[in-house]
């Protein structure tokens, strides 16, 4: 349901998946649920050879009015061989506000440094709001 907040692959049908490894055949930013080519979202983490640089130079405006990295991936589809890889753990959406406070805290909390800190200061807050947390376990 929130394809259309990401970049989109669509797997090759020629090329089954390797392991967790995942041939590319097309790319589509930001697609309505209706277009999208899979449920494989495109999370942000890219290892690119340089002529991608190239392609970005030339790449027209796409999704939001932007020059979108997608569409420049797709381009380079043309040239080479793209792979993805199915990646696997606990992700956060950091283009979402809240999202973003989410892994803001859950990363804090696992640093010896913050953890507190942080824990401290939400037991504040817990106290302050006391009938807004109910039953709120750190």
């Amino acid at each position: 349901k929130d394809v259309s907040k990401y970049g989109i692959v669509e797997p090759s049908k020629s090329h089954p998946a390797k392991g967790r490894l995942v041939k590319l055949t097309d790319m589509v930013e930001k697609p309505e649920v209706e277009k999208a080519p899979s449920q494989l979202a495109v999370l942000g983490r890219y290892v690119l050879t340089s002529e991608i640089f190239e392609l970005l130079e030339t790449q027209g405006k796409g999704a939001g009015g932007e020059i979108q990295l997608t569409d420049a991936i797709k381009r380079l589809l043309d040239r080479q061989a793209v792979y993805a890889y199915d990646f696997e753990g606990k992700r956060y959406d950091v283009g979402d506000k809240f999202g973003f406070i989410k892994a803001t805290i859950d990363f804090s909390l696992d640093r010896e440094d913050l953890h507190d800190q942080v824990n401290e200061y939400i037991h504040t807050l817990v106290e302050k709001e006391k009938g807004n947390f109910k039953n709120l376990k750190i």
